[in-house]
């Protein structure tokens, strides 16, 4: 890119049943292609985008956040919200961009944030189950007892070693600060669980659900998620449930004078992140 630059964030959300996930791969259609098509056709100079988390495939977002460097003159002649309603006629109808703001000083959408919250939805009702939601509610054949998958799910709050729910990676840490996880019903109809942490590792989510319907079952008692963190090793037993009942629902950030000292700690803390 030649001449000034400016960093902007974006917003955006997804339907991600129809992706290869988020990250550009050759030949197939994904978040991040469908994204930087759509930027590239605003102005060719318009740098790559870097997300707060990787999701896979068919894995959806409503508050996935990006970052972007571009040209200076273009938020000089359109200003963000102009360049929002430009870019978002140009993408792919599965794909929504919220909102553009320019980015504060030292801004990274991966390394400044503080923590991504996601949900996953279940129903376990074959009576109450509604075909139109299989996109992004999955089917659970065995009824669930919420209570149980709570108590279990308290023990996730903490710094620990999640690597019982984690497909390892070379060379990256699976240690995680669990900040909350919430297990209710929604209109008594689905089971909702929702998890805010610092960072998530790969399959970390739908494995964490996954241990907790187990629970749910009566498979195993609510202990047994404290028993997978102590042993802090991939665990057989650990379901990996389907990508389309997980949904990427925010990602927080602390004020703008904080965001480059918390990206440069974050750096220092953990190798590569993604999403789950």
């Amino acid at each position: 890119m030649t001449g000034a630059t400016s960093r902007l964030i974006l917003t955006l959300g997804y339907d991600g049943g129809g992706f290869a996930g988020w990250a550009r791969q050759p030949q197939l259609d994904t978040v991040q292609g469908a994204l930087e098509g759509a930027l590239h056709r605003v102005d060719p100079e318009i740098g790559t985008v870097t997300c707060a988390g990787r999701t896979d495939a068919g894995v959806h977002a409503r508050g996935q956040v990006v970052h972007v460097d571009v040209p200076t003159r273009l938020v000089r002649e359109r200003g963000p919200e102009r360049l929002r309603r430009q870019i978002d006629r140009l993408l792919d109808e599965r794909v929504h961009l919220r909102s553009v703001a320019v980015a504060p000083p030292g801004f990274d959408a991966r390394f400044s944030a503080l923590s991504r919250t996601y949900s996953y939805r279940l129903c376990d009702d074959p009576t109450r189950w509604d075909p139109l939601f299989r996109g992004w509610v999955t089917m659970h054949r065995k009824p669930l007892r919420t209570a149980p998958m709570a108590e279990a799910a308290a023990q996730l709050a903490g710094e620990h070693d999640f690597a019982a729910f984690c497909r390892p990676r070379e060379g990256a840490t699976t240690v995680r600060r669990g900040l909350r996880t919430d297990v209710h019903r929604d209109g008594g109809r689905r089971v909702v669980v929702t998890i805010e942490a610092d960072a998530f590792c790969h399959s970390m989510v739908r494995s964490v659900v996954g241990a907790l319907t187990a629970v749910g079952e009566g498979r195993h008692d609510p202990g047994w998620i404290a028993q997978l963190l102590t042993a802090a090793q991939r665990d057989s037993r650990v379901p990996v449930l389907p990508p389309q009942g997980l949904v990427l629902e925010a990602v927080s950030y602390p004020p703008d004078e904080l965001v480059a000292e918390r990206a440069a700690e974050a750096r220092n803390l953990r190798g590569p992140v993604r999403g789950s």
